[in-house]
C-alpha cells in the first residue's frame, strides 16, 4: 500500500484516512490516479487542493466505510469498490455494522491492489455474466452458507470480521494464518481463474502443466483431503496443505498469496525499506527500492520481497508474536507465481 500525503499540509496520510490529522482538511482516494486527495472542510462541491476539481463522496462515507472519491459531474452514487456490493448486513445491529466496517477496509484494499494490477472490474449487476460481486452475510441458524465463490458472487460471512472467531477457526483447521484480507484475495482469485485462464485453451494447457488438471472431481478431492490431510512434502510444491487439495485451491492459494507479496514489497518501497544484515549471508541481503506494480520480471520482485519477509519475522519473534509471513516458498510455488505474474501483466 502506498503512502500518501496531504495536499494542504504535506503530513503523512494513510489509505483509510477521512481527514488529515494535523490541518484538518478532509481526504478521499481518487481511483483513477490512485491518489489521496484533500478537500477544504465544510464547502460544497468538494474541490481538490491539488487540483482544483470537484468530486463527491461514495454514499458509504456516511456509514464511515468507504472515503472514495467520484468526480462531481459523475451520476454514480458508489464508488469502484462499494458497487461491487450485492448483499450487505443488517446495519441496525450494531455487532453486524462493526464487523461490516471491517469487512469494507479489507475489501477496499482488495479493489485498490486489483486496480495496481490493471485487472478489469466488472460489477456483477451490470454485467450478469461475467461480473464480480460480494455477499457479506450473517449466518443464521445451522444455515449451509459458507465463506466462498461461485459464478462471480463471493461471500464472506460476518463472523469472519471476529477475531475470536477466526482465531478458533483457525486452529481447528490447522492453518498457519487466517485473515480477512486472505479470505478476499482467495476467494476473488477463483473469480480470476474463470477470467483469465478458463475462457483460454492455451493458457489452460499452461496452467494443467503448473497445477495439475482442474478437471479432477472437486467435491471427492476435498473429501479426501479432509479426511487424509496434504501428503507428504506437501511444501515442496504448494504454498500451503489446502493448496494440496485440487488445482483450483492451488491456484486460489498461490494467486492469494501472489497478492500479498505484491502488497508487501509496494509498502516495503514506500517506507524505503531495506535490509542489510550484520552477516556475511548476502541471501539476506536486499531493498525494495521499485514499485513492483511497474516490474514484469516476478524474480526481481520476489527477490527484493523475501529478505523483509524474513526480517518482518524475525522482529515479531523478538516480541513474541508469530510471523507476519508463516510460510516457506518453495522453487516450485515461484514457478506458480511466475505464471500469475505473467498472465496479469499481459492484460
Amino acid at each position: 500500500m502506498k503512502l500518501f500525503e496531504c495536499g494542504n499540509c504535506s503530513h503523512t496520510l494513510f489509505f483509510e484516512n477521512l481527514s488529515c490529522e494535523k490541518c484538518g482538511h478532509l481526504t478521499g482516494y481518487d481511483h483513477l490516479s490512485a491518489e489521496m486527495l484533500t478537500f477544504q472542510p465544510n464547502t460544497h462541491p468538494l474541490v481538490s487542493d491539488r487540483k482544483g476539481i470537484a468530486y463527491k463522496y461514495c454514499q458509504n462515507r456516511e456509514f464511515g466505510v468507504c472515503n472514495w472519491l467520484i468526480p462531481a459531474e459523475d451520476n454514480r452514487e458508489f464508488c469502484p469498490a462499494c458497487e461491487l456490493n450485492r448483499t450487505i448486513p443488517n446495519l441496525s445491529d450494531s455487532e453486524n455494522f462493526s464487523k461490516w466496517q471491517k469487512l469494507e477496509v479489507a475489501k477496499h484494499r482488495l479493489v485498490y491492489q486489483l486496480l495496481a494490477l490493471r485487472l478489469e472490474i466488472l460489477p456483477q449487476e451490470t454485467n450478469p455474466e461475467i461480473g464480480l460481486c460480494f455477499d457479506f452475510i450473517a449466518r443464521q441458524g445451522d444455515s449451509k452458507i459458507m465463506t466462498g465463490h461461485a459464478n462471480g458472487v463471493v461471500t464472506i460471512l460476518l463472523s469472519e470480521a471476529d477475531s475470536v472467531h477466526r482465531e478458533q477457526m483457525r486452529k481447528q483447521l490447522s492453518e498457519p494464518y487466517r485473515t480477512l484480507i486472505g479470505h478476499f484475495r482467495h476467494e476473488v482469485g477463483h473469480y480470476f481463474w474463470d477470467r483469465l485462464i478458463n475462457r483460454d485453451q492455451k493458457v489452460l494447457g499452461d496452467f494443467r502443466a503448473i497445477f495439475g488438471n482442474e478437471q479432477a472431481d472437486y467435491a471427492a478431492s476435498l473429501k479426501t483431503y479432509y479426511q487424509n490431510g496434504a501428503p507428504e512434502n506437501w511444501q515442496d510444491s504448494c504454498i500451503s496443505q489446502y493448496a494440496t487439495s485440487h488445482p483450483w485451491e492451488d491456484w486460489a492459494e498461490t494467486w492469494a498469496h501472489y497478492l500479498h507479496i505484491m502488497d508487501m514489497t509496494e509498502t516495503a518501497y514506500y517506507f524505503g525499506i531495506a535490509v542489510r544484515p550484520k552477516v556475511k549471508n548476502m541471501a539476506l541481503g536486499g531493498s525494495a527500492d521499485f514499485d513492483p506494480y511497474t516490474v514484469q520480471d516476478f524474480l526481481t520482485i520476489y527477490n527484493a520481497w523475501a529478505p523483509i519477509s524474513f526480517s518482518i519475522n524475525s522482529l515479531n519473534r523478538s516480541m513474541g508474536i508469530p510471523d507476519a509471513y508463516p510460510f516457506v516458498v518453495s522453487h516450485a510455488v515461484v514457478e506458480k507465481m511466475k505464471f500469475i505474474h505473467h498472465l496479469v501483466c499481459r492484460q
